[in-house]
Order: structure tokens, then C-alpha cells, then sequence
């Protein structure tokens, strides 16, 4: 106590003062890793800070009242007044309360953060501690978990080859490329050249959450927004923090995430990274139908990764804080065939991908109040792989032979720019700008019919730049109605587009090559593309009482075609995808609406209705054998197009209920039909592929650290088509799991989950047809460390 009172004369001499803060929750137990923001009232003057076990103090604040605010994944935000005028230590406990659904603070919606019960639209967070009770390794596969989310396929992104793991929300036409725009801090993370994601470059240690958009946003975000947006949201580099995940499993599996963090007076540097291995299984079934199947070509999917990352943040002044990041990503992977057997022999199908990237960032609280951000990155990506056909009788699969050898490598840059700011009481403006850069080839050498040589050559590509102005203004009309306004202009341009092929003998140009028009304009080729697009958004927002709120939406979207959609083609068994040099803009008419009903602190109800209407879709669209053979790719194939209408509609319903802080409940679901209504004959009324019209989900877990954690989870997906003319089918499943943890010592916890504990085998494509991961055992130890 004299020490104490020494120290406190000691600071009230030196005109310094400091907060003492302790977190928990309505148990008692400490809450670690919370943000501690002090802000001075009034005043410029912000320090921040992490609580840990035995309470945070904030020093070095001069004499003065203070905001104090508390924010911690999963809880509802709170904040009190701290009084230093004439005291120099104040001492704060602070007790939170579970958020309610209503509650959480999300960015996708707006690009400003905002509470997801004050937004005409439906948002869903994916909270840090759902993401720790789940045994799921790979971030795709926590996500199933809500109902409206989907990759192209159903496999999970452990066993898919990269250019399936499109996100589709839902079922906004899923395909490889997905719809879907993904941010990681609001930083794009879908992949320049074929806007898929590497599922694999999530830094899981560092996740404080997952926010989903499901519904139409390029009123604010333009292109690849179409179908919806997700922002993965990193854990802020404050105080000094150590954590390591290391877990074995089923499979010959090891993983190691890590996230370590320290931070100084003005500066702050963090470090991410995963290590993963997987022996993998077989994706072709060993029987079907009690037929044997699978072939002495296949072999078991594969995956290697490494990723890394560094971050420096750098706060000069407490309005204006900036940072740094480079990154680091390898993969590779054997996609479930062996060696060839015929001609050239190679061990296997394989990719692999190495990515760097780097962002920086900026972000002012100016004079009057508004905020200026602004964002730049680039990121540089080569991509192998290399494709293999059947050559044995139809119906065998015991020879292979090597097709076709690829490399892509392409470049990326953009950035953007944004400004906020409220205008008296009732107006919150944000205008800003964005643009983007991408540049990419897909290199080819195309093998002849016994893969004894290589035919053809071919380099296809060129260049896409985008540019978009936006501006929106949240209305608060009345203190019950909310209306919100946006609209953005976009205009692209694809330049410098190539397909040339040459024969890989004598060199000379073939009869199918098309040099870009600004090349060689003379001769067959392929000129430049334009569009400007214009997307508004309207969305209102009633509370008619303090416990029951409608809104409803009406917006339009849109997404240009990809490089690899216009210019790569590809293979899966027997089949080619042909691409189309001719695609034109996906464009997207969207009206929703809802209801959310908040009967107790501890209960939510939301549900939701969505109507799309899709036009110039792209879709794989299969090709009759004498087009086939026209085009280059006898057998079995299939070309992008734009087909002309779908609609999209369903309902979608979620509720969570809380018990004592321990138990949580949660439930999802979602109806939804995907039809084509214009296109050719032989398409309209069928559904779309992949899109299956049931999905739901339920979760029970307890939590309470003194004892143990507890989740179980189950999931259910109903049939689907897997090709554009129904007639092949995929049956529906289910699948259940359960994860437990316990802390061994302070700072120490050990885990065990299992997925898919039922051992399901569930179909996930047919020619070929292959399966979905079965049961997966893991277990392993956390170490967390929190300084001061």
C-alpha cells in the first residue's frame, strides 16, 4: 500500500495520471484480449490498450475527464466517464454483457463501422470464440456453419483444386470464379486473375471476426460485390501478446498457427503465419453403386501450405494512425490422381501457388471530425498445374495421360480512398474512390493424343483496369427510422487481350490465334472492351417497438468477367471448360426485406426474404460434340456464357439464444430456388447447378473456462444438380461436429474436435464423381501470453 500511495503522489507530481482497467463478464471471469480505448472529453488526446488477468493500466494521461471503452469480441460494447481532474489513478471494473445479434459492430455493410441492428440489410458475424469452438482447420469450412454461405463445390477447400473455392452466398450463381467480394482488413483477398480465394491464406490465430454481407453491395463497393461481401477483420497489434496453436490429426495432418504482437509508444508490429500438412484421402469412392471405381490412377488430394505475414503500425499523432504489410504464401497439392500411364510419365496432378503481397494504409481524424481513409496493395501471384484424361475404356479408370502444362502469373494493384462525416444529427456522408489493376497470362503447352510431345503453345490473357466513385448518406429520419442512400459509377476496360497459339514444332501461328487488335489489327483479333455501370441501392430501416424492427432494400449490382473466365481454359476428367473471349458484364436486380425480434437480452429472432433477378449470368454451358470438335476440345466439354436470365429467391430465418453466459444456442436455415428463365431451349426451367434449395445448421456449446468449452454442431445440405442440364444429381447430407477444451495452466489449453464425427460419405461432383471429406480426429495445445 505505501508503494501504491508513493507511486500515486509520484504521478499526481509529474502532472501524469493513469486508468486501471479490469474486464469480465457477468460471472466474474476475466476477459482477456479486450481493447481498452481512452479517449479525452473533450480533447484530442486517444491511448489504447489489451486487458489481461490482473487489469491494464493506461499511463502517461494528463489531468483531464475521459471516455473509457471497452470492446471485446462476442460482448456488448460499454463505456464509462473516467475523472483525472483531481485524482491521478482512476480504478474501473468492468462487467459485460453477451452482445446480442442486433448488437454486433460490423464495416461490410457501409465501409464505416455501424451496429448490424441499425442496417437495412442481412449481416451475419462469425465471432472469435465460434471460430475456436469449431474443429474445423481450414476457414471455409467454419463458415458452412451459416447456412447462406457456399464454395462452387461442397468439398472443402482441404481436397479442392484453387479454382473451385469460389464463395457463393445464397446461391447467386455459384461457380469457380464466386460472386462474392472478400476483404481481409478491407484489403481485396480474392485471387486478380480468376477472383476465387485461397481459403488456406486466412491467418486463423489472428482472426477477431468474420462479417458477411449476404445480399447485393456494389453501391459501395462495385465490382465483385455482386453476390455479396465478407471481411475477415485481424486482431489489432496492441499491448504484447504471444499465442500458439499446434494440432495433429486423422490423416497424417499437422498445424501451426501462431500471432505475436508488440506494441511501443507510437509503433506496434504483429506477426502471423500457419503451417499445414495433409496426407490427405481418396476423393474417388472405392465403389459406387457396389461397381468398383476408383482406378489405379487415383490417389489421395494432398495439400502443403505456408503463409506468413508481417504488419507495422505506426500512430504519430492520435489522429492519425498508418500501417505497413507484406506477406507470404506457398501451396501445393496433388488433386487426387497418381501418375500417367501413358506417354510422358508424371507422378501425379498437381498446382501449386506462390503469392506475395504487400498493403499500406493511412487513416485521419481531420479538424472538423470527419475520417479520411485511404488503402493501397499489390499483389503478385504464379500459379502451376498441370491436367490429366482418362485414356483407358469409358468407365475406367485404371490410364492417364498428361494434357495440358499452365502457368499463370499475374500482377495486381489498387487502391482507395474514402471520406466520412457526420452532418448534425440526423446525416452520416461517405463519398470515395477506388481502382484496380490486373494484368495476366495463362501459359499453356498442349500435349498431343498419346502425350508423347507437345502440340500447341498457347499464351492467353491481358489487362484489366477498374475504377469506381461512390457516395452514400445514412438518414436517421426519426429516432425509429433509418433510411439509407448509395450510388456508385464503375467503368472498366479489358486492353491488350491475347490468345495466341502457335505450333510447338514449327512455330508458326495457327489458325485459331487472335493477337490483340492494338498488336496486330490486320489480321483476325481481339479488341479492347469498355463498360461504364451505374449501381444505386435504397434501404430502409423501422423500429416498431424497442424489441421488433423491419427493414427492407432494393439494390443493383454487377460483375465483370474474370481474366481466367475470358481467356483459360481447363479440364476435370473428361471434361473441358472452354473459355470465351466474348463475356460480357453480370448484372444483378436485388430486393430483400426482414424482421428482427428481440424478445430478452439473451433471444434473437431474424428472418429474411430475398428476390434476385439475374441477368447475363455466366455460366458453364454445355456443348453438343460437333461444336465440341469445332472449337478444339473433342469428347466431352462445355463454354462460359453469358445465359441470359436467372431468378434467384428464398427465405432465410436464424436465432440465438444465451443461458447464463455458459450455454448458447443457435439456429439457421435457408429455402432457396435458383431457376434459369431465359437462355437456350434446352436450359430454361432447369435450376442452377450447385444450388441446393435446403441448408441449415444448429449449434449447442457451453462455455466456462473454470470447467471446460463444449461445441456441437450440426449441418444439413439438400440436393443439387451438378451440371447445367439436370441430369446429374446430388443427394443430400448431413454432418456432425463436436469440439472440447480445456485450460491445463494459466495460459495453456488443450483441444480435441472431431468432423464429420458420423463418417458420412456424401457426394460432391459426378463425372467424376467424387466425395467429401469423412471423419476427421484432431487434437492439440494453445499457449496464449498477454503482457503489458
Amino acid at each position: 500500500m505505501r508503494i501504491f500511495l508513493a507511486l500515486a503522489l509520484l504521478l499526481q507530481a509529474a502532472g501524469e495520471r493513469q486508468v486501471v482497467v479490469t474486464v469480465a463478464d457477468k460471472q466474474g471471469l476475466a476477459i482477456e484480449g479486450a481493447r481498452i480505448t481512452v479517449t479525452e472529453n473533450p480533447g484530442s488526446l486517444r491511448k489504447i490498450g489489451v486487458s489481461g488477468t490482473d487489469g491494464t493500466r493506461i499511463e502517461g494521461l494528463p489531468a483531464a475527464l475521459y471516455d473509457v471503452r471497452i470492446d471485446a469480441s462476442g460482448f456488448a460494447t460499454q463505456t464509462v466517464t473516467a475523472d483525472l481532474r483531481t485524482q491521478p489513478i482512476a480504478t474501473l471494473h468492468f462487467e459485460l454483457e453477451i452482445a446480442r445479434l442486433t448488437e454486433e459492430r460490423v464495416n461490410v455493410v457501409t465501409r464505416t463501422e455501424q451496429q448490424i441492428g441499425e442496417l437495412p440489410a442481412s449481416a451475419t458475424v462469425v465471432r472469435a470464440e465460434e471460430i475456436k469452438n469449431s474443429p474445423a482447420v481450414a476457414a471455409d469450412d467454419i463458415l458452412r456453419q451459416v447456412p447462406t454461405f457456399s464454395l462452387f463445390r461442397r468439398t472443402s477447400s482441404l481436397a479442392a483444386h484453387p479454382t473451385t473455392q469460389g464463395v457463393s452466398l445464397r446461391g447467386v450463381g455459384p461457380s469457380g470464379a464466386g460472386r462474392t467480394l472478400v476483404l481481409i482488413d478491407d484489403v481485396p483477398f480474392n485471387d486478380p486473375f480468376g477472383g476465387w480465394v485461397y481459403w488456406s491464406r486466412i491467418p486463423l490465430a489472428s482472426v477477431d471476426r468474420v462479417e458477411i454481407l449476404e445480399g447485393t453491395n456494389s453501391s459501395v463497393y462495385g465490382n465483385y460485390a455482386l453476390g455479396g461481401v465478407i471481411n475477415i477483420v485481424t486482431t489489432p497489434a496492441e499491448g504484447r501478446t504471444f499465442k500458439v496453436r499446434t494440432s495433429v490429426a486423422g490423416r497424417q495432418t499437422h498445424k501451426v498457427d501462431f500471432f505475436g504482437a508488440s506494441a511501443w509508444d507510437k509503433f506496434s508490429i504483429a506477426g502471423e503465419g500457419s503451417f499445414f500438412g495433409t496426407n490427405g484421402y481418396f476423393t474417388v469412392p472405392e465403389l459406387e453403386g457396389g461397381v468398383p471405381l476408383r482406378g489405379i490412377i487415383d490417389a489421395k488430394a494432398t495439400l502443403d501450405y505456408q503463409n506468413a505475414s508481417l504488419k507495422v503500425d505506426w500512430d504519430p499523432t492520435d489522429r492519425i494512425t498508418a500501417f505497413v504489410r507484406g506477406g507470404y504464401f506457398s501451396e501445393d497439392r496433388i488433386n487426387a490422381k497418381g501418375a500417367t500411364t501413358t506417354g510422358w510419365i508424371v507422378p501425379s496432378e498437381l498446382n501449386n501457388t506462390i503469392w506475395k503481397s504487400v498493403s499500406t494504409g493511412v487513416r485521419i481524424r481531420l479538424p472538423d471530425e470527419s475520417d479520411l481513409q485511404a488503402r493501397a496493395w499489390g499483389n503478385f501471384e504464379t500459379f502451376h498445374s498441370n491436367n490429366h484424361g482418362l485414356v483407358a475404356a469409358p468407365g475406367s479408370r485404371n490410364g492417364s495421360r498428361i494434357t495440358l502444362m499452365q502457368r499463370v502469373p499475374a500482377n495486381d494493384t489498387g487502391g482507395m480512398v474514402q471520406w466520412s462525416k457526420a452532418l448534425g444529427s440526423r446525416n452520416f456522408i461517405t463519398v470515395g474512390t477506388d481502382w484496380r489493376w490486373i494484368d495476366g497470362d495463362s501459359l499453356e503447352q498442349v500435349m498431343n493424343g498419346t502425350s508423347t510431345a507437345v502440340t500447341t503453345n498457347r499464351t492467353s490473357g491481358g489487362t484489366q483496369i477498374s475504377t469506381g466513385v461512390f457516395i452514400q448518406d445514412l438518414i436517421s429520419v426519426t429516432d425509429r427510422f433509418q433510411l439509407t442512400l448509395s450510388a456508385r459509377l464503375d467503368h472498366w476496360k479489358n486492353y491488350d487481350a491475347h490468345n495466341l497459339q502457335f505450333s510447338a514444332t514449327t512455330g508458326a501461328p495457327l489458325a485459331a490465334s487472335r493477337p490483340s487488335c492494338n498488336v496486330e489489327p490486320t489480321v483476325p483479333c481481339l479488341a479492347d472492351k469498355k463498360n461504364t455501370i451505374g449501381s444505386p441501392r435504397i434501404g430502409a430501416l423501422y423500429h416498431l417497438t424497442d424489441s421488433v424492427s423491419v427493414w427492407s432494400s432494393l439494390s443493383w449490382g454487377f460483375r465483370a468477367p474474370t481474366l481466367n473466365e475470358l481467356y483459360r481454359q481447363f479440364a476435370v476428367g473428361s471434361t473441358t471448360t472452354l473459355a470465351n473471349d466474348q463475356l460480357g458484364p453480370e448484372r444483378l436486380t436485388s430486393g430483400e426485406g426482414g424482421v428482427t425480434y428481440s424478445a430478452a437480452r439473451n433471444l434473437t429472432w431474424r428472418s429474411s426474404w430475398f428476390y434476385n433477378k439475374f441477368t447475363n449470368p455466366i455460366s458453364n454451358v454445355t456443348q453438343t460434340p460437333t461444336t465440341c470438335s469445332a472449337m478444339g476440345a473433342p469428347g466431352t466439354c462445355r463454354q462460359r456464357q453469358n445465359l441470359g436470365e436467372t431468378r434467384i429467391w428464398g427465405l432465410q430465418s436464424e436465432v440465438e439464444y444465451r443461458l447464463q453466459n455458459y450455454w448458447r444456442l443457435g439456429m439457421a436455415y435457408m429455402y432457396d430456388v435458383a431457376k434459369v428463365k431465359e437462355s437456350q431451349p434446352e436450359l430454361v426451367g432447369k435450376f442452377l447447378a450447385e444450388v441446393p434449395m435446403h441448408r441449415g445448421s444448429m449449434e449447442l456449446s457451453y462455455a466456462n473456462p473454470r470447467f471446460i468449452n463444449a461445441a456441437a454442431s450440426w449441418q444439413i445440405t439438400g440436393g443439387q444438380y451438378d451440371d447445367d442440364l439436370n441430369t446429374l444429381w446430388l443427394p443430400y447430407y448431413s454432418t456432425v461436429d463436436f469440439n472440447v477444451s480445456r485450460k491445463l495452466i494459466r495460459g495453456l489449453d488443450a483441444f480435441f474436435g472431431v468432423q464429420n464425427v458420423l463418417n458420412r460419405e456424401f457426394y460432391v461432383q459426378r463425372g467424376p464423381t467424387t466425395t467429401g471429406g469423412p471423419r476427421l480426429v484432431t487434437g492439440g495445445l494453445e499457449y496464449t501470453w498477454n503482457g503489458r
